[in-house]
């Protein structure tokens, strides 16, 4: 076994959007194990918007990456060594294992993933922490009902799609927004949304809300919040009395501007966006998906079935070599991802 592994660190923070000098590529020896620690040669990564945050040191739900620390991320790989008698080298693992070629972590961190029954890939995406994200925000906030309208931004991303095609199979009438007409197409003709809108074609919020409108002639009940930005702006006015909105995330804040003025002067925007959530009713609730993993099992149950008879479909958007996540990364905070991203190490 070697006694060397490749890691992608965080060399320095970043000031708007992140480059390349942000992140290094080290060799460092693999730490000893003790305890009931398990060491897990990854092959899979998963590249995720959240990352974003972990970079600013910044007050948040969770502590930033040290300036020197491994960048943070889900991984899924091979037992190599253990000292649990939870896990036996041979074993397939997901944790959090970070941007790396090994892993070590106490048993307690990882989840045994059976290859037979799934691709391990799936526990990244469709079957991880994105689908389950998109199914209880959808199931516990926007709480849907049948003939409802929901719109949901980012709709070919591995949160978007599960919210989309649950939606469906409640039986409401949904509306995806993706960048570009290879993803609406995907969003339309793979996953089954009833419509699917290329905000890049729409230079203002007022001309996409135009467009929005004739796809939603009943209004908008749910809005699940991906992006924010000047989709967010385009769809408020068309939210019915009662509508709900989980916030999920808000990537089009996440670099340049990220939530202050400079934010495409959305903060001034505030009190027109108070007196709509007051005067429609509507709920609006932000989540944080780590605090509700004790519901994952449920949501397993409900989708493993769903996933494997082909009723919910999913696409992943492979790339090869550890060295080439950063490159990754910042694509998909510029959405040049087509579906789920992931790193295959090696």
């Amino acid at each position: 076994m070697s006694e060397t592994m490749q890691r992608i660190s965080l060399a320095e923070r970043p000031i708007g959007a992140p480059g390349y000098h942000n992140f290094r590529l080290e060799t460092i020896e693999i730490p000893a194990l003790v305890g009931e620690d398990v060491l897990v040669e990854i092959e899979y990564i998963s590249l995720d918007p959240y990352m974003r945050g972990r970079m600013d040191d910044a007050k948040s739900y969770a502590s930033p990456v040290p300036i020197g620390g491994t960048m943070e991320g889900g991984a899924v790989g091979r037992v190599i060594a253990s000292k649990s008698a939870k896990f036996a080298v041979g074993d397939y693992a997901f944790g959090q294992l970070g941007w790396a070629t090994h892993g070590s972590v106490p048993a307690c961190e990882l989840r045994k993933l059976d290859p037979g029954l799934m691709p391990i890939t799936t526990a990244l995406g469709v079957l991880g922490m994105p689908g389950f994200t998109g199914w209880y925000g959808l199931n516990e906030h926007g709480r849907p009902k049948t003939d409802e309208t929901l719109v949901v931004a980012a709709a070919t991303g591995p949160v978007g799609s599960m919210v989309g095609q649950i939606a469906k199979a409640h039986g409401l009438h949904v509306v995806g927004i993706a960048g570009g007409n290879k993803k609406c197409t995907l969003a339309v003709n793979k996953f089954g949304f009833d419509h699917c809108l290329d905000h890049k074609a729409y230079e203002d919020s007022q001309s996409m809300r135009k467009a929005l409108q004739e796809l939603c002639p009943k209004g908008v009940d749910i809005y699940f919040e991906n992006v924010a930005g000047k989709i967010l702006d385009a769809i408020l006015p068309l939210m019915n009395t009662g509508a709900r909105i989980p916030i999920c995330g808000m990537i089009s804040w996440y670099n340049a501007g990220a939530l202050g003025a400079k934010a495409g002067g959305d903060t001034d925007k505030l009190p027109k966006m108070w007196r709509s959530i007051l005067v429609k009713k509507m709920s609006v609730n932000g989540f944080i998906i780590s605090d509700h993993w004790d519901q994952y099992s449920d949501f397993l149950s409900d989708v493993v079935p769903m996933v494997a008879s082909g009723q919910i479909s999913y696409e992943e958007d492979i790339v090869s070599g550890l060295e080439n996540a950063p490159k990754a990364f910042i694509g998909l905070l510029e959405g040049q991802n087509f579906g789920k991203l992931i790193v295959k190490v090696k």
